[in-house]
């Protein structure tokens, strides 16, 4: 049975693609991202996309996906959805992530093309038919060329739109004329979602309905007032606003993006930039580049800023380093 739930199948604006964080052991942090969750969703996110590339899926256990996936649900409480990335290159592992990703409490499946084996387009579709028969949940559907070098055509996506469970792509691909192609064959229940914070804004103004994004971690409020002002009709105040959302774009793309979001999040006092080989932590020009855009970010636009939360950030923060002051004692 298939449980799509409206809060799901409406998905639009900006939804975080959240990292994982890691303790000095290289144990997942389950304290630091549930309150990283909580303060996504505090600060307006619509939804919460975990055990994705950007949450280092790659480097993680079944355990840890199943531990995360519940963390975010139980934090979630129904209020956004939780999207689970439980993608594969080989479909059987992709349905079993799919599986369990259901059973931990996700709303909704992250499906990516499978990476490496290339498959032709009658490969991916009937992979993504087989993910969409073994679980109850609404997938979906992540083109990312450059990561998975087989990309998912036109033609593919609106065979598969005719599946009811499949609600949504996000295109990775950088492509902004996509929504205005796709738009006439797929309608309008299925959610184009950009997957590429540099090209997002174009991407929304050719009819995107939102963007899984990096830079949402960093300034939710930024990107929250680019789609509703560019929803309202009010451009030229979003226009403004573009080349903060630009420089950040830039900056947390310079290297990985887990390792870059992660380092931005430590600066801002959130989150440890610990990542987990086979990445590393930013270069020093990097590193630099990211601090360099969070100030601006601070002087031109300081309540677009994670660490603008007002008052909640302090208390989380005080609970977090009140809980360790007792564990060291």
């Amino acid at each position: 049975m298939i449980t799509i739930g409206r809060h799901v199948a409406k998905l639009s604006g900006y939804a975080p693609a959240v990292p994982t964080p890691f303790d000095a052991d290289d144990e997942v942090d389950g304290e630091a991202f549930a309150r990283f969750c909580e303060l996504q969703v505090g600060e307006g996110a619509n939804a919460l996309v975990v055990c994705g590339t950007t949450g280092e899926a790659p480097t993680l256990t079944s355990g840890e996906r199943r531990m995360l996936i519940g963390i975010a649900a139980g934090v979630a409480r129904r209020r956004v959805p939780v999207v689970a990335g439980a993608g594969s290159n080989a479909t059987e592992r992709a349905v079993a992530l799919s599986r369990d990703a259901e059973a931990a409490g996700a709303d909704a499946i992250l499906s990516v093309v499978p990476y490496y084996n290339k498959p032709t387009q009658a490969g991916i579709e009937a992979h993504f038919r087989a993910v969409a028969a073994a679980t109850g949940l609404p997938l979906i559907l992540h083109d990312v060329p450059s990561r998975t070098v087989s990309a998912l055509a036109d033609d593919t996506i609106a065979r598969l739109a005719e599946l009811d469970q499949i609600i949504g792509l996000q295109d990775s691909s950088g492509d902004v004329t996509r929504p205005a192609r796709l738009r006439p064959r797929v309608g309008a229940r299925l959610r184009l979602l950009s997957g590429d914070d540099a090209t997002a804004p174009a991407f929304l103004a050719q009819g995107g309905d939102g963007c899984i994004s990096v830079v949402s971690n960093v300034a939710p409020g930024l990107c929250r007032t680019i789609y509703l002002q560019r929803r309202d009709g009010h451009s030229p105040r979003a226009q403004r606003l573009l080349p903060l959302h630009a420089r950040l774009a830039g900056a947390l793309s310079r290297e990985s993006d887990a390792s870059a979001l992660k380092c931005a999040l430590s600066l801002l006092g959130v989150m440890s930039p610990r990542v987990r080989l086979p990445l590393v932590e930013p270069t020093q020009a990097t590193r630099q580049e990211i601090a360099a855009a969070i100030a601006a970010l601070k002087e031109c636009a300081p309540d677009h800023a994670i660490t603008a939360a007002r008052e909640f950030i302090a208390q989380v923060c005080a609970v977090a380093m009140g809980r360790r002051a007792v564990r060291s004692r």
